[in-house]
């Protein structure tokens, strides 16, 4: 804690570098310049670096995504420590201009997650510094794309068989806001396009009307909304959250020419949120259901899954879920909460690895993708000083 204490400026330092770097995703921008300014840093401070560029960039970008990973010590077993460094799109740009405010640092990806990059990193170079002795390695996988569902990063890593290799845990840098995700919801999410026939509204009997159309397969999947909200989950939840599993209807749509013209297509998104303790497929299935019987009553319309993400979720008893909490009550006094994280996480890729893997963060979840994104500088050297400790434990010779 004292090494790390005296670090503050040098953090900060850093990661004011990686704000100013805008890796807006989508679509995906900047990721070499970020990739180098990595790995150099790494390579700078002494640990072996691995790049991995994934065959072709994501539709829409140009970039090819470029995954890293670098380690610390040696043998068979491995605790992984995982970050993106992707951002959301900024508000403005003068979020890529990082500011300072006492202990706070300002900036898009500040919280999300470059925050936490920087304390993984640091936490490493803690156990390093100290002379610790590690009966193990970790590995420090950082990568883009998170933002979008892991294309090109975390599931590409996994394809390649990359992720979770002798893995005895996994750390996730998320923004937490202080409470340990054990747990994540899965994702559905779809297009759906409904189709008719254009005419001038004084000859509508000529045509064929889309968006009435779409409101008859958004009445049929409101059925389906009902059955699915009736579904609760058995893991702890934050207070701002429901219990309840999600259909979410229209969060973007669109259609139409103009006010008087019969509209030729309408457009809607579904937005599918599942519990651990759902089947992915068959809820994806039922939804599928709902459409195909729209298509046989005769009403025209396409669709297209455009994320899909699995849920996961790690017992609390798990040994690194144990020695995580023992680490973070020796640094914050408090005995952290393990609850259910309200998104999908990167924890997926390890869960299907059969590896322990959980997220704690130093950001607040409530200002990740807001536009005055920050970070307490503070909570950075706490959650480095917690990473090192488990690591420490973990891996103790």
């Amino acid at each position: 804690m004292e090494w790390l204490r005296q670090r503050e400026e040098e953090m900060a330092a850093l990661l004011s570098e990686l704000v100013a770097i805008p890796t807006e995703n989508p679509p995906g921008k900047n990721y070499r310049a970020c990739a180098d300014f990595l790995e150099k840093t790494l390579q700078r401070v002494g640990l072996e670096c691995e790049r991995l560029e994934a065959d072709q960039p994501r539709e829409g970008s140009r970039e090819k995504p470029n995954c890293l990973i670098a380690s610390h010590g040696r043998g068979e077993s491995v605790l992984y420590f995982h970050g993106h460094y992707d951002v959301v799109p900024a508000q403005s740009r003068e979020q890529f201009q990082p500011s300072r405010k006492d202990h706070f640092l300002f900036g898009r990806g500040s919280c999300d997650m470059k925050g936490g990059i920087a304390a993984m990193l640091y936490a490493i170079l803690a156990l390093k510094e100290c002379g610790a002795e590690l009966n193990g390695r970790i590995a420090l996988t950082l990568v883009p794309n998170e933002e979008t569902g892991g294309e090109g990063g975390s599931a590409w890593l996994a394809a390649q068989g990359r992720l979770g290799r002798g893995g005895i845990g996994m750390l996730l840098a998320e923004p937490t806001s202080g409470v340990v995700w054990n747990a994540n919801r899965g994702a559905i999410s779809l297009h759906v396009r409904v189709l008719g026939k254009s005419a001038h509204v004084g000859l509508q009997h000529q045509g064929e009307n889309s968006f009435e159309k779409m409101v008859q397969v958004v009445q049929g999947l409101q059925e389906l909304k009902q059955q699915v909200e009736q579904k609760t989950t058995g893991y702890n939840i934050g207070a701002d959250q429901a219990r309840h599993s999600i259909l979410m209807l229209g969060g973007q749509s669109g259609g139409g020419a103009n006010f008087n013209v019969v509209p030729e297509e309408c457009w809607f998104t579904i937005d599918r949120r599942i519990n651990p303790e759902e089947d992915m497929e068959e809820e994806k299935s039922k939804i599928v259901a709902a459409l195909e019987s729209c298509k046989r009553e005769g009403i025209r319309l396409e669709w297209e899954v455009f994320q899909e993400g699995r849920s996961s979720a790690c017992s609390e008893e798990e040994p690194l879920g144990k020695v995580l909490a023992q680490s973070v009550q020796a640094v914050t006094g408090e005995v952290p909460r393990f609850e259910l994280c309200p998104g999908l996480l990167e924890t997926r890729f390890y869960a299907a690895e059969g590896v322990a893997a959980y997220a704690y963060g130093p950001g607040m979840l409530s200002v990740a993708h807001g536009p005055n994104e920050y970070v307490d500088l503070r909570k950075i050297i706490d959650c480095a000083a917690i990473y090192a400790l488990t690591a420490a434990e973990m891996m103790h010779p």
